[in-house]
C-alpha cells in the first residue's frame, strides 16, 4: 500500500511537469507602463503556493514592491507588481532582470523547489544548521554566542527573531579547525543539550533544539513556520517590554465574510517596511489557504493589503474561532520582522568568538535583541541587529549609543534609530472593497493581454 502510494505521488509529480512543460509561466517586465516603478507581469499555470514562490523571488533580490494585483481562479493565475530597488530606482540592469525572467519564467518550471531558491542549500559536509525555539531574554543570544564559541564553532551565516516572549533562530555553523561542518555525534548531542538548556530560560519553559546537516527550506520562511508551531501568536500576555502603547502599534487586521461570492476577505492595514508582502503571503500559504484575489498598495509610511481567500478545501472561514485564530497569526506575522527601535550595522574581520564579544556589548549597556542577521562575506563578519531597550519601550538614550560607538569601535558601520508609527483603523465593506478589487484585477488582466 505504502509503495504504490509513492507510486501515485510520482505520477502527478511527473503529469504535473508535464502539463506545466506544455503551459510554461509567461513573464513580463516593463519599464515604460509606470513613470516610477518596473512592472512585472506573470501568467502561469495555477498551483498552491506559487504566488508565495513568486514573492519570494522578487523580496530576495532586495525589490520593494510597491503595488500588486492578483487574480488566480480557475487554473490560471496571473500577478502583476510594481517593483523598485532599495533606492526607490526602476529595475534596469540587464543581468538583474534576465534573472528575474528565468527565476519566473518556463526554465523555472523544471525546478520543484523554486522556494528554495534564495536559501540556504549548500552540502551535507559544509555547515551544520541549528533551530532553536525558545523563551526570550535579554542576553539570549549572547548566551548562545558563547555555547558555540566555548565548543568551537564558528557562526556562519544566523538569523534570528523574537515575538511575544518567544525567540526562533536559525544558525549556521561551520568547525572552527576544519572549516566544515561538525560531525563528531558525541560533540553534537553535547551541544544540543547546551543550547535547550539555555534557551529553556529560569521558568523550565519549553524550548527545542535541532541539527541537522542540510538545510532544504527558505530561511526565513523557516522561522515563520518555527514560531507559527511555537504558537507565538498566542502569546500576548506574556510579551516582553509591553506597554499600553504597543496597541497603537499593531497592526489593523479584519476578516470578513463575502457571501455572495463565497470568499473570505481579509483586510491589513500597517506599517509599510521591506518584505511586509513575504510575510503576510507567507502565513496564509502555510495555513492553508489560498489566495483568489489580492491587491497590495504601499505608500510612504502605510501599507493596505487585501485579500480574497478560501481553505484549500475549497470553503471560506467557517468559525469565529478560525476567524480570531487567523487575525492573531498575521498580526504575529507582520510584527515578527522587528524592524523599530534601534539599528547597528557591523562589519569587521571575522573570527571565532567575534558574536559573543558583541552581543556582550549590547548585554552589558542593557539592551535586548529584537532581531538579528548575521553573515559572512569574503572573511568579512556582516552583521545587522535591531535593539530596544530591555527595561521599557522608550527609544535607547544618547549616551547608551555613545557606548556601543565608542566600545565597538571601528566594525560600527550604522546606527540608526526608527520612529514608532501608530496603526490606523481598518475601514470599508466587502461589497465596497470587492468591486475595487474587480477593477483593478481586469485593468491588470488587460495590461498583460496587451503584451502578448
Amino acid at each position: 500500500m505504502m509503495m504504490s502510494h509513492q507510486l501515485a505521488e510520482v505520477d502527478d509529480d511527473e503529469y504535473s511537469k508535464l502539463i506545466r512543460r506544455m503551459n510554461p509561466p509567461r513573464v513580463v517586465i516593463d519599464n515604460e507602463a509606470s513613470e516610477i516603478a518596473t512592472v512585472i507581469r506573470v501568467d502561469s499555470m495555477n498551483k498552491h503556493g506559487i504566488l508565495l514562490e513568486v514573492i519570494q523571488v522578487l523580496t530576495d533580490l532586495d525589490l520593494i514592491i510597491t503595488k500588486a494585483y492578483m487574480s488566480s481562479d480557475g487554473s490560471w493565475f496571473m500577478d502583476v507588481f510594481n517593483v523598485t530597488d532599495r533606492d526607490g530606482n526602476k529595475v534596469r540592469d540587464r543581468e538583474l532582470i534576465s534573472y528575474i525572467q528565468k527565476a519566473l519564467g518556463a526554465e523555472a518550471c523544471f525546478f520543484s523547489k523554486l522556494s528554495n531558491s534564495a536559501g540556504i542549500t549548500p552540502s551535507s559536509k559544509e555547515n551544520t544548521f541549528i533551530e532553536m525555539t525558545g523563551t526570550d531574554r535579554p542576553g539570549l543570544l549572547s548566551e548562545i554566542c558563547a555555547v558555540l564559541a566555548n565548543r568551537n564553532c564558528n557562526v556562519v551565516k544566523a538569523e534570528l527573531w523574537t515575538h511575544n516572549a518567544r525567540v526562533a533562530a536559525v544558525v549556521c555553523v561551520t568547525d572552527d579547525a576544519t572549516g566544515r561542518a561538525v560531525e563528531d555525534p558525541e560533540r553534537l548531542s553535547a551541544i544540543e543539550d547546551l543550547l535547550c538548556n539555555v534557551l529553556k530560560g529560569d521558568d523550565g519553559s519549553r524550548a527545542a533544539t535541532a541539527l541537522s546537516a542540510g538545510h532544504d527550506t527558505h530561511t526565513e520562511r523557516r522561522l515563520h513556520q518555527m514560531m507559527f508551531g511555537d504558537r507565538d501568536y498566542d502569546c500576548g500576555a506574556a510579551s516582553s517590554g509591553g506597554s499600553g502603547d504597543d496597541e497603537s502599534r499593531k497592526p489593523q487586521v479584519a476578516v470578513m465574510d463575502c457571501s455572495e461570492k463565497d470568499y473570505s476577505v481579509i483586510i491589513l492595514r500597517s506599517k509599510d517596511r521591506p518584505k511586509l508582502l513575504f510575510d503576510t503571503v507567507c502565513t496564509l500559504t502555510d495555513m492553508q489557504y489560498v489566495v483568489f484575489h489580492g491587491t497590495v498598495d504601499a505608500g510612504d509610511e502605510e501599507a493596505y493589503q487585501e485579500y480574497y481567500i478560501r481553505h484549500v478545501d475549497g470553503h471560506p472561514i467557517s468559525s469565529e474561532a478560525e476567524r480570531q485564530r487567523l487575525i492573531k497569526c498575521l498580526e504575529a506575522a507582520i510584527e515578527r520582522r522587528f524592524t523599530e527601535g534601534l539599528e547597528v550595522v557591523l562589519r569587521t574581520q571575522d573570527r571565532v568568538g567575534l558574536l559573543s564579544e558583541i552581543t556582550r556589548v549590547f548585554r552589558e549597556n542593557g539592551l535586548t535583541i529584537r532581531r538579528a542577521e548575521i553573515s559572512t562575506e569574503g572573511g568579512k563578519a556582516v552583521d545587522t541587529f535591531y535593539l530596544s531597550d530591555a527595561s521599557s519601550c522608550d527609544a535607547v538614550e544618547a549616551k547608551t549609543i555613545d557606548s556601543i560607538r565608542r566600545e565597538l569601535g571601528a566594525m560600527v558601520v550604522r546606527v540608526k534609530q526608527s520612529r514608532v508609527l501608530a496603526s490606523p483603523e481598518v475601514s470599508g465593506g466587502p461589497g465596497f472593497l470587492f468591486s475595487n478589487l474587480v477593477k483593478a484585477s481586469l485593468q491588470s488582466f488587460r495590461l498583460v493581454r496587451s503584451h502578448s
